[in-house]
């Protein structure tokens, strides 16, 4: 591997530090490099505080001067919570930024010019296919005000979700379902339908170490969702009171309404029709909220009515070496689906691999053309 390629791989790494606690900033990791050694590294790891060119630049401190930065995404050129990257670029002497790729965020973009400008050598983009994906919700949040929407099941090699009872626990292994947690840390929001919530007592939350629980929202039309619920129980491992958001349709019984937020949960009214709240205006608000990845775990009907709207932006599926047959039993996608093979959702960009005794499927739906490459001015 060249060695900008390896610098920008471990960039990226760095990025992880900060899911779950920048959004709806971008994930970004920088590393400063002199003479082939590396002498400061940084993510951007919390909301308004430094970002990651800052970070390294301190860590590397008077070794900056002369030195490369690598960094997964343009310097910023703007003043938001924290001053521009661009200048502390500057100020540090840095004689060449390798980018990842190009920052589709108006007041942030055109920091590449200002570098050049300033006499800094700009190269790049260097493995901008895994830096644009690192971002894919931040890019698609900015473009359309609206979360990526991550849509994850569990089911059996025979495509149920669940037996013709409706028992569904556990259907994954416990490794598979270690990784749901870690991406219920990534995700600023959790979503599920009133179905799951009175079947199965969920939680909801991240048991994943050293990453946040996310906003727990339900679609609830008629606001049945019992204020003894498992939702509202605090995490004794985290600090705060869980945060649970019903989205209920307009019109909903008011006293279950006023049950609801005695139990701590924030109560919205949403269009709905025909008993089912608006997904759109249940993406619209998340985006607002600055959520800008949403973890949607289902149960059937719920993912399939994502699908049927062609809201899904990514899937990731397990797939357990379990039959359990039964025409009652639920599958994976619910909803109407499409009425042709030719028009079936084809997955792009898909990655396969074994945990315990499962099968994991990730890939993309969609065109996705917020996370285009930007080409350098």
């Amino acid at each position: 591997m060249p060695n900008r390629e390896k610098f920008m791989e471990l960039a990226l790494e760095l990025a992880e530090g900060g899911y779950g606690r920048v959004a709806p900033n971008p994930l970004v990791g920088a590393v400063v490099v002199r003479d082939g050694r590396i002498v400061g590294t940084g993510c951007h790891e919390v909301f308004g505080g430094p970002h990651a060119e800052a970070n390294a630049l301190s860590a590397a401190g008077e070794k900056a001067r002369g030195a490369d930065l690598y960094v997964t995404l343009e310097p910023c050129r703007h003043q938001g919570k924290t001053p521009p990257c661009t200048d502390a670029i500057v100020k540090a002497g840095v004689a060449r930024v390798f980018y990842g790729t190009r920052d589709r965020h108006p007041p942030a973009s055109g920091g590449l010019e200002i570098l050049s400008t300033a006499g800094i050598s700009v190269e790049g983009p260097v493995l901008e296919e895994r830096c644009l994906e690192i971002n894919a919700p931040f890019f698609k949040h900015i473009a359309t005000g609206k979360p990526l929407v991550l849509a994850k099941w569990a089911m059996t090699l025979d495509g149920k979700l669940a037996s013709s009872t409706g028992e569904s626990r556990w259907i994954s292994s416990d490794a598979s379902r270690r990784l749901v947690h870690e991406w219920r840390g990534r995700a600023g929001a959790v979503l599920a339908g009133i179905g799951t919530v009175l079947a199965d007592n969920p939680l909801l939350n991240c048991r994943a170490p050293d990453l946040p629980d996310p906003l727990r929202v339900i679609l609830d039309a008629g606001c049945r969702t019992p204020p003894s619920s498992r939702l509202f129980e605090p995490d004794p491992e985290k600090p705060g009171a869980a945060r649970v958001l019903i989205c209920a349709a307009e019109g909903a019984p008011a006293d279950k309404v006023r049950a609801l937020q005695g139990a701590g949960a924030e109560v919205i009214m949403l269009p709905a029709n025909a008993g089912k709240i608006s997904l759109t205006a249940v993406l619209d608000d998340l985006g607002r909220r600055g959520v800008n990845l949403v973890l949607v775990e289902g149960g059937s009907e719920v993912l399939g009515s994502f699908f049927d709207a062609g809201l899904i932006d990514r899937v990731l599926v397990f797939i357990a070496p379990k039959l359990v047959g039964g025409r009652a039993a639920k599958p994976a996608l619910g909803g109407e689906g499409l009425p042709k093979m030719l028009d079936a959702a084809i997955l792009r960009s898909l990655k396969n691999y074994r945990l315990e005794g499962d099968v994991v499927v990730e890939g993309k739906i969609g065109s996705w053309e917020w996370a285009e490459p930007v080409k350098k001015a």
